[in-house]
């Protein structure tokens, strides 16, 4: 690990005499006999984080709004740290070409921050961390993160999943804990309106009452135009539907996953062909939607903004229906099923985390300055500031009609474009960033006007209908992991051969273009591929993180 540089103090500054200010720790650090200088901290934990200013280079993705160097988030955070940063902001449709060129010629940035695993790889991580490019952070972490180790004591499985298999840190992620957090992706949601027609009281719990009540959203015209026009089931590809649906039949994922300690892959499980069946007969029967696999995310909002739909994934139900907030009041949230295959609800979870957001190259001068600069994202006030910017900005205060301070929205903000604008006051937009995710409190929150309500009403009934539908049978299909080298050429052939035939295969299945009586041949085809060693690799890689301390 490269040595911590800091002020240090020591019995000689007692005898320091004539050269008392080169041996001083003070504004101006020390000068240590290879030439460099270390960068004198604040000894507290406070702004500004460095006594005199440092300048450093850091490589982002651009998404278009605005040069990093303009956001007044990251202008005002320099002035609060002494920290100044020139930014490199390839676009993000180049970004991983350009991360991948910086490590090849050695022209590297000091600190690489709101990047993925997409693009900063776990292998890439593990390769250049051995090299000693990518510097191993570990070490720093009680001492200058003190807000990020609150998050680690919290949830040990953070530090099991950001812990690579030669025992270093070489990235932070973006921790999420918000009440929805646990969501994989955005969840179904009911027409409330059909519904209500239909005089449903209670919402089907087992595959057998779902099957009953799509059948009565087909005949028994709840749109109420006289047509029989209603789709009762929609999705594009099924990517969406297929996680919740398939949990009905007692998996997880379409994949690797893990139940209790044990690894298994579901496309061949058998859980997995009664799954099948049951789509195939919802499919057959017309209660899913005959476009399912050719339309895009735009044709389904249009199905649904005319009202033809009854059952539909997205992250809220007014992204479909272009309902409005309140109207989508009455929209639920599916309702988990069980089945005689899965009598035990459960649902898939999310890991809550994204890696590799944040990593510190060997040219960084300091280390223990840029985690301390970066520790304050992962508070409640740091995530808060990263994500809707400073003062006068994004926002600014208001004094309402009672006397209050509240926040509206700043004077040159084009309220049609919310996000858009948000987008150009900070790096916290489109792109995984070093934070903790958090709900926002109402007094947190932005309003159009000072005398507005807080606009919460809509975000509680979300977090309430998540509490009771999700949260409390919410599994995480497989830990965030990491692969040794020699398991990742293992399996990434195989990994890319596997997607491609049971993505394929679905399809074919569900619409009956396959008939399921070839469900023998597709096992045998998927063992054929190596499916055996597959899972013994996963189940090695599982074994380890479940080790790790």
């Amino acid at each position: 690990m490269k040595r911590k540089r800091g002020i240090k103090i020591t019995i000689g500054l007692l005898v320091c005499t004539v050269i008392l200010t080169a041996c001083s720790g003070g504004a101006g650090g020390t000068t240590k006999s290879d030439g460099k200088k270390d960068i004198a901290l604040n000894t507290k934990s406070e702004f500004p984080v460095v006594t005199e200013e440092l300048k450093m280079t850091m490589m982002g993705q651009n998404t278009g709004l605005a040069e990093w160097k303009d956001m007044p988030t990251l202008i005002e955070y320099a002035k609060k740290t002494g920290i100044d940063f020139d930014y490199i902001t390839p676009p993000m449709s180049d970004f991983g070409t350009k991360l991948n060129l910086a490590f090849a010629s050695g022209d590297l940035p000091d600190v690489i921050f709101g990047s993925s695993s997409n693009e900063l790889t776990p292998a890439m991580e593990m390769d250049y961390g051995a090299q000693g490019i990518l510097l191993p952070l570990e070490g720093y972490i009680d001492e200058y993160m003190p807000n990020f180790k609150k998050l680690l004591d919290a949830d040990p499985s953070i530090l099991k999943s950001i812990t690579t298999p030669d025992g270093h840190i070489y990235t932070l992620p973006m921790i999420s804990t918000g009440a929805t957090a646990i969501w994989p992706r955005g969840p179904m949601w009911y027409r409330g309106d059909w519904l209500e027609k239909l005089n449903v009281k209670e919402l089907p719990k087992t595959t057998d009452e779902f099957y009953t009540l799509l059948k009565r959203f087909r005949d028994e015209d709840p749109n109420g135009n006289g047509k029989a026009d209603e789709i009762p089931l929609t999705d594009v590809k099924m990517d969406s539907t297929r996680p919740w649906l398939m949990a009905a039949f007692g998996m997880k994922t379409r994949g690797i996953e893990e139940h209790d300690g044990k690894v298994s892959y579901s496309p061949i499980s058998e859980n997995y062909k009664a799954y099948l069946e049951f789509m195939n007969k919802l499919y057959s029967e017309k209660l899913l939607d005959q476009e399912v696999y050719g339309q895009a995310d735009e044709q389904k909002k249009s199905k649904g903004q005319n009202n033809e739909i009854g059952l539909f994934p997205d992250w809220s139900s007014f992204f479909t229906t272009g309902k409005t907030e309140e109207e989508a009041l009455g929209d639920p949230m599916f309702q988990p099923l069980s089945s005689k295959w899965s009598p035990e609800t459960i649902v898939p979870g999310s890991p809550k985390m994204t890696r590799a957001t944040f990593a510190i190259t060997n040219k960084n001068p300091s280390p223990e300055a840029s985690l301390r600069w970066v520790d304050y994202f992962y508070s409640e006030e740091g995530s808060e500031y990263l994500n809707n910017g400073p003062e006068n900005a994004f926002w600014k205060w208001a004094t309402n009609d009672a006397g209050e301070k509240v926040r509206v929205y700043a004077d040159n903000v084009d309220k049609k474009k919310l996000e858009d604008e948000r987008g150009k006051v900070t790096p916290n937009y489109g792109l995984t960033v070093p934070t903790v995710g958090i709900d926002l409190k109402p007094e947190q929150t932005i309003r159009m006007n000072a005398n507005d309500k807080p606009n919460v009403l809509f975000t509680e009934w979300v977090n309430k209908e998540t509490s009771e539908k999700i949260t409390p049978y919410a599994e995480v299909a497989f830990p965030l992991v990491y692969l040794t080298k020699e398991e990742s050429d293992k399996v990434r052939d195989t990994t890319t051969d596997l997607t491609a035939y049971v993505e394929q295969m679905e399809a074919k299945f569900i619409t009956g273009v396959e008939p399921l009586s070839k469900w023998d041949d597709y096992v045998k085809t998927i063992n054929s591929m190596g499916i055996k060693e597959y899972v013994a690799t996963y189940q090695e890689a599982y074994d380890r993180w479940a080790d790790t301390k």
